[in-house]
């Protein structure tokens, strides 16, 4: 059974996110969504932010959300892995992507990074433009899950 790593701050986690976790989950035994904690200021709270992933992976068996923060290359070990996956959006994200696996590898030169794309639907969604349409009050509905919208509707009327 290959165990694969998925890392993302999931601040908050997409539609696109789900898709790639989905397709990961047919692909392998076990899907561990890794939540970063992040040194940028993130909307959400890390603890936040594992809530809204696992509420929307609650009935997905093969996969499971864990929050970290360090090294990524120490979450994959003590996850007893060597398989990390990432999302690929569009072209702009291959440069970055490779640097960072080049990185990784390096680290950790047993682990292998494998990219996979959201379906064509998701690839124009960020969690960064879900952020900013939630900010002026526009409907993201299509873009996240239900608990997602009401934690975006709840984070701003906060900040109102």
């Amino acid at each position: 059974m290959i165990k694969v790593v998925y890392p993302g701050t999931f601040d908050p986690i997409t539609k696109g996110h789900e898709d790639v976790v989905h397709r990961a989950a047919g692909l392998f035994g076990e899907v561990v969504v890794a939540v970063a904690a992040s040194r940028v200021n993130t909307l959400f709270n890390l603890e936040e932010r594992v809530a809204m992933a696992r509420e929307v992976f609650a009935n997905q068996p093969k996969v499971r959300v864990e929050g970290f923060d360090g090294l990524l290359m120490s979450f994959v070990q003590a996850q007893n892995s060597r398989v990390v996956l990432r999302g690929l959006r569009a072209v702009s994200d291959f440069e970055y992507e490779f640097q960072l696996a080049g990185m990784n590898r390096n680290l950790y030169p047993e682990m292998e990074t494998l990219f996979l794309t959201p379906a064509e639907k998701y690839t124009f969604i960020s969690a960064t433009m879900v952020r900013e349409v939630a900010r002026f009050g526009g409907d993201v509905s299509k873009f996240v899950s239900p608990n997602v919208v009401e934690k975006l509707q709840q984070k701003f009327i906060k900040k109102l």
